[in-house]
């Protein structure tokens, strides 16, 4: 029993000096590690080195009649300096909702334009944009090839037939989708052109903001970009064989892609 004693005054010597991190491990050691851990002033040392703010009272300030009371204590004090920390350190991963769209309610309306001269016109199902390209030409380039294969290529349709694309002009696409559940529609790419040509990539990008309804008033920022896949013609002149529609790392999942396209500005 004497030996247990000292054992735990050696104890409350060292916890003080850990961190949250390694001070929740040692509760697992033993009970009386366990006792010894769950002491209250040594997890307010432990936010005291984390949070130094949280073992500090506020500034007493004299409340008005129709004011709430004033916070004065720590704000570990009522609560426990230990649920405070394990409150606050806890890292929990959400699920994401269950998106109200499905691809199969969705149509992708696409313009493209050169020199103001309409040169491509298509309604795409959205089970066709999702499915991807599955029969490409045969004369891409590997990294083109590669590209289409990986799991990052996704809503890529094929364009037939294929249309000459001169990078002397003015490439401009439109692109709009319907949801057909409710007949309303949004506008994803509004007449924007090409800036970037991946020459090596056989690619040209273009991008544009996305426009959120109002019931998502912190959603802002974030970008669709297209890009025209190319390929050699026969003639040595470049044709546009396929567009692929990508939301950056914002939405890399079928789930995601919906939930974003469920928050636009639906007219």
């Amino acid at each position: 029993m004497a030996q247990k004693g000292c054992n735990s005054e050696v104890l409350k010597v060292v916890f003080p000096l850990l961190d949250g991190q390694d001070l929740a491990m040692c509760m697992c050691v033993c009970r009386q590690w366990r006792e010894v851990a769950k002491e209250d002033y040594i997890w307010k040392l432990a936010c005291s080195k984390r949070w130094p703010s949280t073992t500090r009272s506020s500034p007493s300030v004299s409340p008005s009649p129709s004011s709430s009371p004033a916070c004065s204590s720590p704000i570990g004090s009522l609560r426990g300096y230990h649920k405070l920390f394990s409150s606050l350190s806890r890292h929990r991963t959400r699920p994401s909702p269950s998106p109200k769209l499905s691809f199969e309610a969705l149509e992708f309306y696409v313009d493209i334009w050169i020199d103001s001269v309409p040169v491509y016109s298509d309604v795409i199902p959205g089970t066709v944009a999702l499915s991807g390209i599955l029969q490409p030409p045969s004369n891409i380039c590997n990294s083109m090839k590669e590209h289409l294969q990986s799991p990052s290529s996704k809503m890529a349709i094929l364009v037939n037939p294929p249309f000459r694309v001169s990078f002397d002009g003015t490439i401009r696409v439109s692109l709009l989708v319907r949801r057909c559940d409710r007949d309303q529609v949004a506008c994803v790419i509004d007449r924007t052109g090409f800036d970037y040509v991946d020459g090596p990539g056989y690619k040209a990008h273009t991008y544009d903001y996305l426009q959120f309804s109002a019931q998502h008033p912190f959603v802002s920022q974030i970008r669709a970009w297209l890009a025209l896949l190319l390929v050699d013609a026969p003639d040595g002149e470049l044709e546009a064989f396929g567009i692929e529609l990508d939301f950056g790392d914002v939405a890399d999942s079928d789930s995601q892609i919906l939930l974003l396209l469920d928050m636009l500005d639906w007219k």
